[in-house]
């Protein structure tokens, strides 16, 4: 990951803007939350923003890349760099409280220290109000980085202590050309644009047999409920599941199948330069002659709310099933 502030400022001008701005007077704030949609480079951010904090060979704000701190931060092993997923569907108490245990420490090799929190929204309550107090009594030496989909879930407690960093969406047009200039094909271009965060990302998708069943899936699926609904549950059970084994994943089968009865919409309003399924438009096409405008906007909620249950563990077998039995 060699992401540089040039090349952040290209999708990201406002945000790369403030903070090169902080790097060059060393004001960096003690706390960050980046947030914005699945696909902006928000972790890509914060690793590039740990590397100008730590990279001894850095020129202007740019990060060097080569030396020993840059290239620990990219393997994920810097000793002063700690990161904190959600353990199972939620951030929890003993997470921050070993954070802080590790802060007590004098950093290793500076007194510097950066922690980098993903999808800092997964918080338990118990866990935001003792990362709250952390926060409370800042050390000049200490960056905390939150990044999260969904600001608003952070208790504003937490919010008010941070500077807030709006994260653009993804320009799709400049990522779909510049994968079409890579040699993929323009409807594959589309479809991974959709679904990648940035371009290495997407190249790896190209290659990934994994996404290339789920897509064939998803539309497989749709052909069974519009063509012959009693083998939907027998397709549940012996195809989609077996694919789709985590919640992670699962999610992804449920974005794609949005993405695809919004298809539908843009087919209805002739708005077919929108359609990202775009080899598949005959397809299409026979659909938007099963569903009409309002069952297909009456679906998309039905799966907007069965990503929802995911979210809140209920058990994904039926959040399917229930799915299937609805649309």
């Amino acid at each position: 990951m060699n992401t540089s502030w040039e090349e952040m400022e290209q999708s990201q001008p406002v945000v790369t803007k403030m903070v090169t701005n902080s790097i060059v007077k060393n004001r960096i704030s003690h706390a960050y939350i980046c947030f914005g949609d699945y696909g902006t480079p928000k972790r890509e951010f914060a690793i590039l923003l740990a590397k100008s904090i730590f990279c001894k060979q850095r020129i202007g704000v740019e990060p060097c890349q080569s030396c020993t701190d840059c290239k620990r931060i990219d393997s994920g092993n810097h000793p002063d760099i700690h990161v904190i997923i959600p353990d199972g569907a939620s951030i929890k108490t003993d997470q921050i409280a070993h954070l802080k245990k590790e802060f007590n420490y004098t950093g290793l090799e500076s007194n510097k220290k950066v922690y980098i929190i993903e999808q800092a929204d997964q918080m338990t309550v118990n866990a935001a109000n003792r990362l709250l107090k952390f926060l409370e009594e800042p050390s000049q030496q200490t960056t905390a980085i939150l990044l999260t989909e969904n600001s608003q879930s952070i208790i504003p407690t937490i919010r008010s202590r941070c500077q807030l960093l709006a994260f653009q969406p993804l320009n799709q047009e400049q990522l779909e050309n510049k994968l079409k200039d890579a040699g993929i094909t323009e409807a594959n271009a589309r479809i991974l644009a959709t679904f990648s965060q940035n371009f290495d990302e997407a190249i790896e998708r190209s290659k990934d047999t994994w996404f290339a069943q789920a897509r064939k899936l998803v539309v497989q699926l749709v052909e069974l409920l519009q063509n012959n609904k009693d083998e939907v549950p027998i397709f549940v059970h012996t195809q989609w599941m077996p694919h789709f084994k985590e919640r992670k994943q699962l999610q992804e089968g449920l974005d794609l199948l949005l993405v695809l009865f919004r298809d539908m919409v843009h087919f209805q309003i002739d708005a077919k330069a929108s359609i990202v399924f775009s080899h598949q438009l005959d397809k299409i096409e026979q659909a938007t002659m099963n569903w009409s405008m309002e069952d297909i906007t009456n679906d998309l909620t039905l799966i907007m709310e069965a990503k929802r249950k995911l979210e809140q563990n209920v058990h994904p077998q039926l959040v399917i099933e229930q799915l299937t039995l609805q649309i």
